[in-house]
């Protein structure tokens, strides 16, 4: 292809277009209209894929039905699998946000899939005569379902990918829990000492919580398996064979290996956004719950002198340019900083999917863009969080003892045996001496010092061991106030 430009025209007149770019005047114009975000559709590899992946479809339901051109059909699907492969993907040059409900997402697609088919054959490039974006690469499609298929699809590619890192963040945490599993603890509430606990309970509450974000992002993926393939402009069917809507869906599936299903109610589906709220706010309830767990290890690892000091982070790089040997908690902050994006994305969504009017929702791109951003960024959050920081933890053993020994929090295990009025003088004895809950128990005769090991061992402590048999609780001394 020589350098210099080419002439392409449609509609609205005629531009001047890059001679060895595989997009045409559409994209062009988009390119022009939408400076907005910088960032090309591209940097979505999922969106890409699913993009050629309906068109190839397409070309596969239009080559049963007879209404394309087998040849042609053929080498759209050559092309699509080209790109699936990882060519041409920076061709798809137009903007993450645009105006027109996605149009020039799918123009920028015709466009690369007819031109590179136009170079196989043997033509220039714009050749249109010969393979054209809108009457042979868009046959029985519009941008209205084209746009929401693929974008749909795109999910279904990342959340399969997130679920697979957010399993193995599960098992990390997991593993910690059973590493750490006779550690004993200081519980807390309200930020204040509470009943012991182990570190390794805290750990496994962390897995377990993940874990049932795992099944609540997998419950989104049979929803975003319903398509709009085959409702063209608005739901109607208009300008597709009757057969096509099932053709499509048919070939779909088997080529990406994601069961589809045509909606019930195609103008339904094609205005609808209700999906994608249900996936972007189970995305943020995830990274909320997430982000806490993240503000848990800094609170846990704070110090390494002057904090909790209960468990160390892995040191990942030099925390300051003035204080010499700080280090930050830099991978759980990060991870915090990527719920925060979830959570504006989630608002984002809202009010884009309120926002549409009618039959069409014009704002999908900006739903698409905040969605399959986080995703993305979640997935990558869980995979640096467990790899550099979760994997590499250890527990401080020693302060953790230190401070269940002097915690007075171990008297609520004692207050079945001794009741709760001779618990709190002691607690409040404790506080103010400084001297164990032990051995004031002890001292003032109210149980054997072989009787209060029993009661405070980590197992019973922890809850581990359960409490068996009949406890004899003392009642307060009457006194004669005559």
């Amino acid at each position: 292809m020589s350098s210099g430009t080419r002439t392409e025209t449609d509609s609205l007149g005629s531009m001047e277009i890059p001679a060895d770019a595989y997009w045409g005047i559409h994209t062009a114009r988009a390119l022009e209209n939408f400076p907005i975000t910088r960032r090309p559709i591209a940097v979505y590899k999922d969106l890409v894929e699913a993009l050629v992946r309906v068109k190839q479809a397409a070309a596969r339901a239009n080559k049963e039905l007879g209404v394309l051109d087998a040849a042609k059909a053929d080498l759209i699907e050559r092309v699509c699998e080209e790109i699936v492969a990882g060519n041409l993907h920076d061709e798809f040059a137009v903007g993450v946000i645009q105006g027109g409900a996605g149009t020039s997402t799918n123009m920028n697609t015709n466009e690369v899939i007819a031109n590179r088919g136009l170079e196989i054959m043997g033509f220039e490039f714009g050749d249109y005569q010969h393979l054209h974006p809108i009457d042979v690469v868009n046959r029985s499609q519009s941008t209205n379902d084209v746009y929401p298929t693929a974008i749909k699809l795109a999910m279904v590619f990342g959340v399969k990918r997130l679920l697979d890192e957010h399993r193995k963040l599960t098992e990390a945490f997991a593993r910690k829990g059973v590493e750490f599993a006779d550690v004993l603890k200081v519980g807390r509430t309200q930020m204040q000492d509470a009943v012991p606990m182990t570190l390794g309970q805290e750990f496994s509450g962390f897995a377990h919580t993940l874990a049932e974000d795992f099944d609540r992002l997998s419950e989104t993926i049979p929803w975003l398996n319903e398509i709009n393939m085959g409702a063209t402009a608005i739901g109607t069917g208009i300008t597709a064979d009757p057969r096509y809507a099932e053709a499509v869906c048919r070939h779909l599936s088997e080529i990406t290996g994601v069961q589809m299903e045509t909606a019930a109610d195609l103008i339904e589906a094609t205005s609808d956004a209700g999906i994608f709220m249900t996936l972007s706010g189970t995305l943020k309830r995830a990274a909320v719950k997430l982000s806490k767990i993240c503000n848990d290890l800094r609170l846990l690892s704070s110090g390494p002198q002057a904090g909790l000091g209960e468990i160390n982070l892995p040191p990942r790089q030099a925390g300051s340019s003035i204080m010499p040997g700080k280090v930050n908690p830099v991978i759980p902050e990060v991870v915090n900083q990527v719920a925060f994006s979830v959570i504006g994305a989630d608002a984002t969504v809202t009010a884009a999917a309120e926002g549409g009017q009618l039959q069409l929702n014009a704002f999908e791109p900006v739903i698409a863009h905040s969605i399959l951003q986080s995703i993305a960024w979640m997935t990558n959050a869980d995979y640096t969080l467990r790899v550099n920081c979760i994997d590499g933890i250890t527990a401080n053993t020693s302060r953790l003892a230190a401070q269940v020994e002097s915690s007075v929090g171990v008297v609520t295990a004692l207050t079945p045996y001794i009741g709760y009025a001779a618990s709190a003088a002691l607690a409040h004895t404790a506080l103010t001496t400084n001297a164990s809950i032990a051995e004031l128990v002890v001292s003032a005769g109210l149980m054997t010092k072989e009787e209060v090991a029993h009661v405070l061992s980590p197992g019973r402590l922890s809850g581990l061991v359960p409490v068996t048999g009949v406890i004899n609780v003392v009642r307060p001394v009457e006194t004669d106030h005559d």
